[in-house]
């Protein structure tokens, strides 16, 4: 007689490397740059960090359940497993590969296990560039096979990395996990104790935690922490291939938003009934406000369309069909609403109802011009200070929006359409990698109130646990942690800086300078022919200096391939 009993086998408790071999079937685990490559971050140790030989990313291939698959896995132990250079570059380099994989016919099915703040802040906008670049594999993939994440516990997923799993075909969590963009700790500290108490733990896992993003239809399973629960997931989501596509629902969540009304605070239990039955929500009208507070955005949208009506609905999000040296255009701003219902996103920030929009109009571009072989321009006009920090917007999955806003741009580049992003004042965080980052070019105003980084420098000492004058000082020898855009034009990303520009009260011909660059900047789109976001790595700047360690990972990748 057998009395043995089978214990559960904790993906949760597991680190990075075993839950990457848990999942893969016994004898077919291949790593690709482990931790005996030694690539470690080059920029830690000059902050007083000691780095890590495999930089916290795992990147296994094998088999599981008899399909070819990769193992993507980030170790939540090593600095809240923040994405830097090398492990953003491992992470996206491994995507693309896996994506000329099936280009040439040999598919693989890549599965994603998130235990990750986000960008790790010590290396900053090198997390920006690498979760762009994440993303935009993330979204060419999806075309040859689904892209599954998995958020077991312990850290969960947030900031640029909660984007990244918004794009994933399907997601799996447990009860433990977390889903959401902006961390309540920071939260808390960009808004105040009134706005989210972050030590509420269980009032935050009700909030942002597996069964609730599960209840509320934002997620496509929740299971029992045990290895095999995992594998049967997988399996029944590979095997039923019908994928929910919830980064094209602008038109519902659109509505939903509409629907909201914030006289007080809304209950997470009524916020999981709103969003599980957004579909079936009759429609409403959208809030009218007049939208005119002034900004940079507003000015340089109104400067390069000629005045031109913007046909959004929504106040905050100015969209217009103009001609950019006799050939149209469509450009989009984001611009500052105090009249907006949704109190953390009345000053430029890209909050729900701004990234829902842009995904609807980008989309509605794509979708006009797809029987056209001259795809339109777009034009992302930037000047974002940063997501919208508030409860309502975690509640409602501001996470899934800013992923929208992601993906319709990507889709776009990756459907031909020229995308040259023009910063003409604040790039911050989770807004510019929703609104800018995504694009072929990115041209900036040489500007002191231009600024590119992953959050506020009051919330990133917090993260970091230094202060605000320590992270300046850190600044001066690792450029990417620097906010200026001088600094974020040595890692090899801006197409061009332009000088001599009067950033708030430009002359007629300061403008057309401005739109001069956005069209050269088109053409050499149009002359590479490229639709991925490669050139970033290929350009003069990142080769000698800016992205030597993310060219010198990928090269590394393609040779241990297979």
């Amino acid at each position: 007689m057998n009395n043995s009993i089978t214990l559960p086998v904790s993906i949760v408790e597991s680190k990075a490397r075993e839950r990457a071999l848990l999942l893969l079937d016994e004898g077919t685990a291949h790593e690709i740059l482990g931790p005996f490559d030694f690539f470690e971050s080059p920029h830690l140790e000059a902050q007083n960090i000691v780095p890590q030989s495999d930089d916290g990313m795992v990147i296994m291939q094998g088999v599981i359940r008899g399909r070819r698959a990769l193992v993507i896995s980030i170790e939540g132990s090593f600095q809240g497993g923040g994405i830097g250079e090398v492990s953003g570059a491992k992470f996206a380099g491994a995507l693309e590969r896996a994506f000329a994989s099936c280009e040439a016919g040999e598919l693989i099915y890549p599965v994603i296990i998130y235990d990750t703040g986000g960008v790790r802040l010590q290396e900053a906008n090198y997390g920006l560039l690498s979760i762009a670049e994440i993303s935009s594999a993330i979204v060419a993939l999806k075309k040859y096979v689904p892209v599954i994440g998995i958020i077991p516990g312990k850290v969960g997923s947030f900031g640029g990395m909660s984007l990244t799993a918004g794009l994933c075909s399907a997601l799996i969590m447990t009860r433990e996990g977390r889903l959401g963009m902006n961390g309540p700790e920071v939260v808390e500290q960009e808004a105040g104790i009134q706005e989210l108490n972050a030590k509420q733990k269980p009032f935050i896992w009700k909030m942002i935690g597996g069964s609730m993003r599960y209840n509320a239809k934002l997620v496509d399973a929740v299971i029992e922490d045990d290895v095999v629960n995992y594998l049967d997931a997988l399996e029944d989501l590979w095997a039923n291939n019908s994928f929910k596509q919830r980064t094209t629902e602008y038109d519902a969540f659109l509505n939903m938003l509409n629907h909201l009304q914030f006289e007080q605070k809304i209950s997470t239990d009524e916020a999981q009934e709103i969003l599980s039955n957004r579909s079936e929500l009759a429609n409403a009208e959208a809030t009218i406000a007049d939208g005119k507070s002034k900004s940079r955005g507003r000015k340089w949208f109104d400067a390069i369309t000629n005045n031109a009506q913007s046909i959004s609905e929504t106040p905050s999000v100015l969209v217009a069909d103009a001609l950019l040296n006799g050939e149209k255009a469509r450009f989009i701003a984001v611009v500052p609403n105090s009249e907006s219902k949704f109190y953390r996103a009345r000053n430029g920030e890209f909050g729900l109802q701004e990234a829902w929009t842009v995904a609807k109009y980008v989309r509605q571009a794509i979708e006009e011009d797809k029987d056209s072989t001259n795809k339109r321009l777009i034009v992302p006009i930037v000047d974002v200070p940063g997501q919208a920090f508030g409860y309502h917007e975690e509640l409602f999955g501001i996470y899934l929006a800013c992923a929208a806003s992601v993906e319709a741009y990507a889709v776009a580049r990756q459907s031909g359409h020229p995308i040259v992003s023009c910063i003409v004042g604040k790039a911050i965080s989770g807004a510019f990698l929703a609104h800018g980052m995504q694009g072929n070019r990115i041209i900036s105003l040489d500007d002191p109130e231009v600024q590119v980084h992953v959050m506020s420098k009051k919330s990133a000492a917090l993260v970091t646990m230094r202060t605000v004058e320590e992270l300046d000082e850190f600044a001066k020898s690792v450029p990417s942690m620097a906010y200026d855009v001088r600094s974020f034009q040595t890692l090899g990303a801006l197409q061009d800086l332009i000088s001599g520009i009067n950033a708030d009260e430009p002359s007629e011909e300061q403008i057309q300078q401005v739109i001069n660059c956005i069209a050269s900047a088109k053409e050499s789109i149009i002359q590479s022919g490229d639709i991925t976001l490669a050139n970033r790595i290929q350009s003069k700047i990142a080769i000698e200096n800016g992205r030597k360690a993310s060219i010198a990972v990928r090269e590394k990748i393609v040779q241990q391939w297979n």
